[in-house]
């Protein structure tokens, strides 16, 4: 398992910018929502589609691919060609006794299954944002709801953190553009990047600050 993460993680960090092709001379065999019709006329790649990761348009997306690619309605390239052949990105099975899509490599919120807890060894620490992952940062919480352990993505990749860390005026300014006092939920990004000042020690700066920024 932690192998073939591992080979994903890889291919999706290649710059490989080959967008799906549509093969006209099959597309009368099945249907093709406007969704996937509006990535083939943008030339943009499945993997890197315009829909909020996890939500259910990105999963109708995905296994709207996997159906069309089977059927050699569309061809897929390079990263996406990768991604279809060697996972179950676009498929669900069975979890807890719940239906859900299998490998979603590049979601904001990643649920860890059981297997991936095992090799790990040892439950993860949660509640502590750590550098990494597919944004800046990362932190494992317990989402209340479905008491499933969550890996919640947020901040993003760039320069001027630091600075804006030690500018109260700019702090404050984050705090109001993002209403940070409204932001109740562990399981969302926009609660970790809003707390963000409180775990800047944890995360590698010099200074950390209470409240939110």
């Amino acid at each position: 398992m932690k192998q073939i993460i591992d080979t994903v993680k890889k291919e999706l960090n290649k710059c490989d910018c080959s967008a799906p092709m549509l093969n006209e001379a099959l597309q009368h065999k099945m249907p093709i929502s406007e969704a996937m019709r509006y990535h083939l006329d943008k030339q943009i790649q499945i993997h890197e589609n315009v829909f909020r990761p996890g939500s259910k348009a990105h999963i109708e997306l995905l296994n709207e691919t996997r159906l069309l690619y089977k059927q050699g309605i569309i061809e897929l390239q390079g990263t996406d060609k990768f991604l279809f052949d060697k996972t179950d990105l676009g498929r669900f099975g069975m979890f807890r006794g719940e239906i859900v899509p299998l490998d979603l490599p590049i979601m904001e919120i990643e649920t860890l299954t059981e297997v991936e807890l095992e090799e790990e060894k040892k439950q993860p620490a949660l509640g502590k944002p750590k550098r990494g992952g597919s944004k800046k940062f990362y932190v494992y919480v317990k989402d209340p709801r479905t008491k499933r352990i969550k890996k919640v993505s947020f901040g993003m990749a760039g320069g001027g953190l630091r600075a804006k860390l030690n500018n109260p005026k700019a702090r404050r300014a984050f705090s109001n553009r993002h209403n940070c006092p409204q932001k109740k939920d562990r399981t969302k990004a926009s609660y970790w990047s809003c707390r963000l000042p409180r775990y800047a020690k944890l995360l590698g700066f010099k200074t950390t600050f209470s409240g939110y920024w």
